[in-house]
C-alpha cells in the first residue's frame, strides 16, 4: 500500500476513527487535525500557546495525553497527539511571525479556500514577536519528543505499510 493521501472525503461529522481505525490515514504534517474524532474533541480543549506558561502547560498535557494512547497502543491517538503538538508550533510560529496571525495580504480568492499557500498574495512583513517564538519552541521541542518516539515511529511505519 504505501504513503496514502489523507483522505477529506470522509464524512468526519459522523466517523468516529477510534471504532473504525482502518479509515484513518496519516497523510502529511497536520493533515486532519481538526477533523479526526474523537481524538479532536480529546486533545484541542488543551491546545493553548498565548504565553510561554500556557504553551508548556499545553505542551505537557498533549504529551501526556501521547503517553496514555501510547499505553493503551492507540496509534491513531498517538499520531493525533504528535499533529497537535506541531500545530502549536507552527501557529505559534506564525504569531511569532505576524502579530495578527495573517501571512499574506488580501483575502484569500474564493477558487482556492480550503487550500494552504499564498494564491498570488503578497507575504505581509515580519515582526518578531518573542514570546510567541518561545511558546513555538516549547511546542517543538515536546513535537520533536514525540516525533522521534520510537513505538511512535515503528507504528507509524507499520500504519503507513499496512493502511496508507
Amino acid at each position: 500500500m504505501g504513503k496514502e493521501p489523507f483522505d477529506y472525503s470522509l464524512d468526519f461529522k459522523h466517523t468516529d476513527f477510534r471504532k473504525q481505525p482502518e479509515l484513518y490515514r496519516v497523510g502529511k504534517g497536520e493533515q486532519g487535525v481538526l477533523l479526526v474524532e474523537p481524538y479532536k474533541s480529546e486533545i484541542l480543549p488543551h491546545w493553548r500557546f498565548k504565553t510561554p506558561d500556557i504553551a508548556r502547560k499545553s505542551a505537557e498535557t498533549i504529551y501526556g495525553l501521547f503517553l496514555e494512547y501510547k499505553k493503551n497502543g492507540d496509534f491513531i491517538g498517538m499520531d493525533m497527539a504528535r499533529k497537535f503538538l506541531q500545530m502549536g508550533y507552527t501557529r505559534a510560529r506564525r504569531y511569532a511571525n505576524h502579530r495578527t496571525g495573517q501571512k499574506y495580504d488580501g483575502p484569500v480568492p474564493d477558487d482556492q479556500k480550503g487550500r494552504s499557500g499564498a494564491h498570488g498574495r503578497e507575504q505581509l512583513p515580519r515582526d518578531e514577536d518573542p514570546v510567541k517564538a518561545e511558546s513555538a519552541r516549547i511546542f517543538y521541542g515536546m513535537y520533536l519528543k514525540v516525533r522521534e518516539d520510537e513505538a511512535y515511529r515503528q507504528q507509524k511505519k507499520y500504519w503507513q505499510k499496512t493502511l496508507g
